[in-house]
């Protein structure tokens, strides 16, 4: 019920924009200082620093989370140069897309991505507050971009691509006929 209340209701849609707003403000100003800041934005010392004290098992010596650990030093920080363009980047982009309400559903996800892997390395900030704001937006879907951009990209996606997913394929039956999937 609730969540018909979210994808479907144009109060709901109200509210999810504020929300999408602030979210995106959020992204899009860490973003922007992080692409604009002198010197030029590094990840390394926060990458190195999260490996070198990780996330531990409450009393004890045992991570908590070995594989996102593992995935630090093994590729994060060998590629750091991809991290260092790929984080501000992404983080503006995330913003303009949540306030713009362009492809919400996609930006909110992916800024559930990158605050999941800042609460990963350890960082909290405002990362929980900002992952359970977006996951009412993703649940809410298309209805969370009703009064933005994807008020028309969103029918234009699905008409470019709608013949993708609905194609006749011929299956054989008694009857000979047709079955669209």
């Amino acid at each position: 019920m609730f969540t018909n209340f979210l994808r479907k209701n144009v109060w709901a849609s109200g509210i999810l924009a504020i929300l999408r707003i602030y979210v995106g403000w959020q992204f899009i100003s860490a973003g922007w200082e992080k692409l604009t800041s002198s010197p030029a934005f590094s990840a390394a010392g926060f990458l190195k620093g999260a490996v070198a004290k990780p996330i531990l098992v409450s009393h004890s010596t045992a991570l908590e989370y070995p594989n996102y650990v593992a995935f630090l030093k093994n590729f994060a920080i060998p590629h750091i140069g991809l991290f260092n363009f790929v984080i501000p980047w992404g983080e503006f982009l995330v913003g303009l897309g949540l306030i713009t309400g362009t492809l919400t559903t996609a930006a909110a996800f992916f800024g559930m991505v990158m605050n999941f892997s800042y609460m990963f390395s350890g960082t909290l900030s405002s990362n929980p507050w900002l992952v359970m704001i977006s996951i009412f937006i993703v649940v809410a879907g298309y209805n969370a971009g009703r009064f933005g951009g994807d008020y028309w990209v969103i029918p234009y996606i699905r008409k470019v691509t709608g013949s993708w997913w609905k194609r006749e394929v011929e299956i054989p039956s008694v009857a000979g006929n047709k079955v669209a999937h």
